[in-house]
Formats: structure tokens, C-alpha cells, sequence
């Protein structure tokens, strides 16, 4: 009998290349290093990112500990931004594990961006996470997929420009946004290119802040959309789009913007992106995250995979990255609701 997490290896590898089999796997597009995890390793969440082991060792334990069928890296969304120049907090004084965030903003409006002299694969943490990436899959690869995952242009400029001049300029400036769009855009090809190289089977494009659901589908249409299709388009590895929002208005949009797969969050009726989007195009999702995965018990877990799975998703996924605080137990229960397709 063959191993099942190499069966869901191939099974996600071949997905992503458009082969859809007869299981529905089950992965992350985004993060899934959680606080309980960590702990068994003796690790805190805001001291793994300037340290390749303990990056590795943290993105490993799903798969070690619970059987999660996928590992990613960066720990953060940020990395891009530490890159442009942008000071960053590690959130290490919060009594539990927290997310890392711009201390304040590195560009006063979308004008005032600039590209920073060199390469920048060379610039920020940029060539530890490659570093990381290589001995990750290097521990894991051989069972499980290794992905990276990287902000989109838009998310990427609410990371480093002054977030309210940033809104206010869609409407008033947008010259000036598509102007730090490309910018922006410029690097992030350069970095997932960089991660590529490293060895990720597949790379995530997390345009949270840029969203349709959240900017609203004219302004991701005009600003976004043909930004995201240059980057998609450079990326020799298989993509996914992951957005936050309910986007079922812009199901068609996203799909043109050319990526592998399309990530969407728990807000959306999963079943009507599907009627939407028809069965061409890859739609992963939708489980809430913190409602079900980390607040749920194992029934509603269950209950949660065979909804999406019934609504036509090509992966379970969670519909963003894990809750930090997700317990044990409950990570071992989606495993375990996920695994029916290889039992």
C-alpha cells in the first residue's frame, strides 16, 4: 500500500498543474506554525524569524506532530516590507504569539516610493528564508509539499505606506498607486523567483489588503488586476491567489488575473464561486480559521471539510493561515477529517 501522505504529495503536485484525481487533498496555501507546536519544539513565535533552523524546525511541526500534508514559509507577511526598508515590530513583549507588523510606515504616500538600489534578493531576510527553504525541503520535501508565500503589490503597500494616504490616493492619485504597484510588483517577482530557486513547489500570493472583497471590484479591476498577472506570469512555480473578503462579486476577475488556483476565505459561499468560476478554474478553501479550527470541536471540523468538499473545492484548505492559538488537538482533528480520502 502506498504511503498517503506521498499519495497527497502527488495528488497536490499534480493539482497544481491543473490534474484534478479523484481525492480531494487537503493543505495550506499560507501559514500553519502555531503557538502549541511551537512549544513542544522550544520555540516562541517572535523568535524564529532571523534564524533559518528555527524556521525550519516551525514549519516542519505540522507536518511532524499532527500529519499536515503541506509546509510553508516566511513565518510573516512582512518580509518584503523589512526588505524595502520598512522597521518592524516581532510583537515579542505580547504575552502570546502575535503576528509581526510595520513598526510605522517607510513611505509618507504611494510617490514617495522607491525601489532600493541592489538586488533584492539580496536585501532584509530575504536570503535567510531561501536558506530555510532549501533545508525545509530538504526535511520534509520528500513527503509533503514545501511552499512559500508572499504579500501581494496592494498588501505589500499598506505594509509600508501610510495606510490612509494609501486608500485616499486609489481615488485621488491612482497614477501615483499604480506607480508603487509596479514598484512593488518589480520586487515581489524578484523574491518569488528567489524562492523558486530555493525550492518551493509552489508559491502564494496573499493580496489580503488588495482584495476585491476589500477594495472593492473596479479598483482591483483598474489597479490590481493587470499588476497581479505580470507577477503570476514571471513566476515559473504553480501560484495561488489567496484573498480576503467576501469575493464572490469578482470570482471572474480573480480568475484572469492567471493563477494556478484561487484561495478564498470562509465569507464566501463557496458553492456559488464554484457556479461562477465553472469547473475550469482551481478553487481552494474556505474553513474559518478560528470559529471552526481553532474554537470548533471535532464534529464541526468534520462537518466543515464535507461542506466544502460538497461545494466543489479542488483543496481543503483553511481560508486563511492558522489561528496562532489553534490547540493541538483541533489541528489533529482537521487532519484526521481531512484524511478520509486516504484512508
Amino acid at each position: 500500500m502506498a504511503n498517503p501522505l506521498e499519495s497527497s504529495r502527488a495528488a497536490i503536485l499534480n493539482l497544481l498543474r491543473g490534474q484534478r484525481s479523484a481525492t480531494v487533498p487537503c493543505f495550506s496555501a499560507l501559514s500553519t506554525i502555531t503557538e502549541p507546536a511551537l512549544e513542544t519544539r522550544g520555540l516562541k513565535f517572535d523568535e524564529i524569524h532571523h534564524d533559518a533552523q528555527r524556521l525550519v524546525t516551525a514549519a516542519a511541526s505540522a507536518y511532524e506532530l499532527y500529519g499536515w500534508q503541506s509546509a510553508t514559509l516566511p513565518a510573516d507577511l512582512i518580509t518584503e516590507a523589512e526588505a524595502f526598508g520598512a522597521p518592524i515590530d516581532f510583537r515579542a513583549e505580547m504575552p502570546q504569539a502575535m503576528w509581526a507588523i510595520p513598526a510605522q510606515p517607510l513611505f509618507a504616500s504611494p510617490a514617495d516610493v522607491k525601489m532600493p538600489r541592489g538586488d533584492f534578493a539580496r536585501r532584509g531576510r530575504v536570503p535567510l528564508i531561501c536558506d530555510a527553504l532549501r533545508h525545509l525541503k530538504q526535511r520534509v520535501g520528500e513527503n509533503i509539499v514545501v511552499g512559500a508565500w508572499m504579500a501581494g503589490p496592494f498588501t505589500l503597500g499598506m505594509y509600508t505606506i501610510d495606510f490612509e494616504t494609501l486608500l485616499l490616493d486609489v481615488k485621488r492619485s491612482p497614477r501615483a498607486v499604480a506607480h508603487a504597484l509596479d514598484i512593488f510588483c518589480d520586487a515581489l517577482i524578484t523574491v518569488a523567483n528567489a524562492y523558486h530557486d530555493a525550492g518551493a513547489d509552489f508559491i502564494t500570493i496573499h493580496e489580503m489588503g488588495g482584495s476585491p472583497g476589500v477594495l472593492g471590484p473596479r479598483a482591483f479591476g483598474e489597479l490590481l488586476l493587470p499588476r497581479l498577472q505580470r507577477v503570476i506570469a514571471a513566476i515559473p512555480a504553480p501560484t495561488i491567489l489567496s484573498v480576503c473578503g467576501n469575493t464572490n462579486r469578482a470570482m471572474e476577475l480573480l480568475a484572469r488575473a492567471g493563477a494556478s488556483a484561487l484561495h478564498v476565505e470562509h465569507s464566501n459561499d463557496l458553492a456559488r464561486s464554484r457556479e461562477i468560476l465553472g469547473r475550469d478554474a482551481l478553487l481552494f478553501g474556505n474553513l474559518d480559521p478560528v470559529r471552526v479550527i481553532a474554537h470548533g470541536d471535532a464534529e464541526t471540523i468534520r462537518a466543515a471539510v464535507q461542506n466544502a468538499r460538497d461545494a466543489g473545492v479542488d483543496a481543503v484548505m483553511p481560508g486563511c493561515d492558522l489561528y496562532l492559538q489553534t490547540p493541538a488537538e483541533n489541528v489533529r482533528a482537521l487532519v484526521a477529517a481531512c484524511s478520509d480520502d486516504y484512508s
